[in-house]
C-alpha cells in the first residue's frame, strides 16, 4: 500500500512544481494571511479564503458535508472547511503547530472523499504554514493538482 505524499512547502514539491489549481489556492491563502495576519478564529479565515478563491475564478463550497461509508453503508459525514473545484479539500486551522492529529484528519478526508488533494493550512503563525496531502489513488500520478 502506497503512503500518501506530503509536502510541507512549495520548495519541497516535485520538479515541475505544483499544478495551477494548487498554486492558486495557496496564493489566495497567502493573500488572506498577509492581509489579516494571525489571531482570528478559523471561521474568519474560512470566509476570507472562500472570497479570495472565488475572486480567482474558482468554484468553492464552504462547510461541505461529505459522506463516510463503511461496508457499503453511510456511517456519517465529515464536513470539509472548503472544497475547491470538487477536487481539493482545504482543512483550515489556527493552531500552535500542525501535528499528526491534523495530518490524520486530512488523510481520512482524502479516503472518504476520493479527492486527489487535501491542503492543511494553518493561519496561526506569523508566516502561513501548509501541508499538501495526495490521496492514495492519486499517489502515482506525476503532479496531481
Amino acid at each position: 500500500m502506497n503512503e500518501p505524499q506530503m509536502h510541507t512547502n512549495i520548495h519541497e514539491w516535485p520538479t515541475g512544481g505544483p499544478s495551477t489549481l494548487t498554486q492558486i489556492i495557496i496564493g489566495c491563502a497567502i493573500k488572506v494571511h498577509n492581509a489579516l495576519g494571525p489571531g482570528f478564529l478559523e471561521k474568519v479565515y474560512e470566509n476570507a479564503l472562500a472570497h479570495e478563491v472565488r475572486k480567482a475564478g474558482l468554484f468553492v463550497e464552504q462547510q461541505k458535508p461529505i459522506p463516510v461509508f463503511y461496508d457499503g453503508k453511510n456511517v456519517g459525514n465529515f464536513v470539509a472547511d472548503l472544497l475547491v473545484e470538487h477536487k481539493v479539500i482545504l482543512e483550515l486551522k489556527t493552531a500552535r503547530a500542525i501535528g499528526e492529529d491534523f495530518s490524520a484528519i486530512c488523510l481520512n478526508y482524502l479516503k472518504a472523499a476520493s479527492t486527489p488533494v487535501c491542503l492543511l493550512i494553518n493561519f496561526a503563525k506569523p508566516r502561513l504554514e501548509w501541508r499538501r496531502f495526495v490521496g492514495e489513488a492519486y499517489a502515482n500520478e506525476p503532479h496531481p493538482l
